[in-house]
């Protein structure tokens, strides 16, 4: 009995051993887990933290280049958009010659593409032929006046016919002097715009002449809404054969002073033959230091039609007054001088000219490019002027 007892009590401690033993085993299991489900959690919060950093290193770089790509396109559209004389107008912080050597270094861009304007639809009330008069500027001014008109009226303005009539009998068509198709092309969201009548109305124009009138000087827009409109609504194609001052100056929508303010700026360009003789000419200026351009309307025509006759001589006043006569349509006819002058109402002669230079400081030694035709009187009208400023320079002599 008590040998089966030992063996018994010997067995139960061999058994709670080997449960011991187990539950040891169980508890590192356990913790064997615990720790390997941490390594696991650790590597994968490694991989996310990774992957989070690769990410941000992506859009950091994506962020770069498109910064960079902003800032070089606001750079070409800063470059584009800036007006030509400061881009060709040489810096006053720059040396010449470095200004120089890096023009010559520039590679030749291509030109930029030109945005045509849309078109403007609108419900067209006929055809507006006009044929301006006067002197370049006048016409100029006038085509601006006449622009405006066909935009205010919904009609169709066909390329103006300048002067060859006047003083200077110059034959220039409006396409010797302007570029015409960009003066079509940017103004096709205000008015349309057509070189010649279309056909069909040339060939009814062949066999019933054309409705012409001069419309009336200083108009405002109500004449020419209320006047003109149904001349031109009644007869198609309507012919202003003057257009020296035939639209107000003030008293218009704001609309029309901008549209006047585009054509003068923007529509009216010089062809590009016109526009490199002009940059020639103040290349050679140029060259020889600072100069001063002058106008100092004393030609002939001007004298006479302004009658203005101070400091001419007893024949030469007779001439001018002769030449006045000669053309009608010059209404004013006996003028007197000196009420005019009094009035403010004459130019500087050259003689005043000089002195008014040298009252307002001017180098003596400046250049001086004289940009009219001949000067009434010659050399000794200009002689007190090239005395106080040696340095004159003719359109003849560049």
């Amino acid at each position: 009995m008590v040998g089966n007892f030992e063996k018994l009590e010997k067995t139960k401690e061999f058994t709670m051993c080997k449960i011991e033993s187990f539950s040891s085993s169980e508890r590192k299991i356990d913790k064997l887990k615990k720790i390997l489900s941490e390594s696991a959690k650790f590597e994968k919060l490694r991989a996310t933290m990774n992957r989070s950093s690769r990410i941000k290193l992506m859009l950091r770089a994506i962020s770069t280049v498109l910064l960079w790509t902003i800032v070089f396109q606001l750079i070409a559209i800063s470059e584009f958009w800036r007006p030509t004389l400061l881009k060709s107008w040489p810096s006053c912080f720059h040396n010449h010659t470095f200004m120089e050597t890096h023009l010559k270094l520039q590679l030749p861009l291509s030109s930029p593409k030109i945005v045509r304007p849309p078109k403007r639809v609108y419900k067209n009330n006929g055809y507006l032929m006009v044929s301006c008069n006067g002197g370049l500027n006048q016409m100029r001014a006038a085509i601006c006046d006449m622009v405006a008109i066909a935009r205010h009226l919904n009609v169709t303005l066909i390329v103006p016919e300048l002067d060859k009539t006047s003083f200077w009998n110059d034959p220039s068509e409006f396409h010797d002097i302007f570029d015409v198709d960009h003066f079509i092309t940017s103004l096709r969201d205000e008015v349309r715009i057509l070189k010649e009548l279309p056909l069909k109305l040339k060939l009814r124009n062949e066999f019933k002449p054309l409705y012409s009138l001069p419309p009336v000087s200083w108009s405002d827009l109500s004449y020419y809404q209320n006047q003109i409109l149904p001349l031109l609504q009644k007869n198609k194609v309507l012919h202003l054969n003057k257009t020296d001052t035939r639209l107000a100056n003030n008293g218009l929508p704001l609309e029309i002073q901008k549209l006047r303010c585009k054509v003068n700026y923007e529509a009216l360009k010089f062809t590009p033959q016109i526009e490199e003789l002009g940059k020639r000419v103040v290349n050679i200026l140029r060259q020889n230091g600072p100069f001063l351009v002058l106008h100092l309307r004393y030609e002939m025509d001007m004298l006479s039609f302004s009658g203005c006759t101070q400091g001419c001589t007893t024949d030469e006043a007779d001439e001018l007054t002769r030449m006045r006569y000669s053309y009608p349509w010059w209404k004013e006819k006996n003028i007197d001088s000196d009420a005019k002058r009094r009035e403010g109402l004459c130019p500087l002669t050259p003689e005043e000219t000089a002195l008014t230079l040298q009252a307002l400081g001017i180098d003596q030694n400046i250049q001086i490019y004289i940009a009219a035709g001949e000067i009434y009187g010659g050399k000794r009208r200009m002689d007190s002027l090239a005395s106080s400023f040696p340095n004159l320079v003719s359109v003849y002599g560049v």
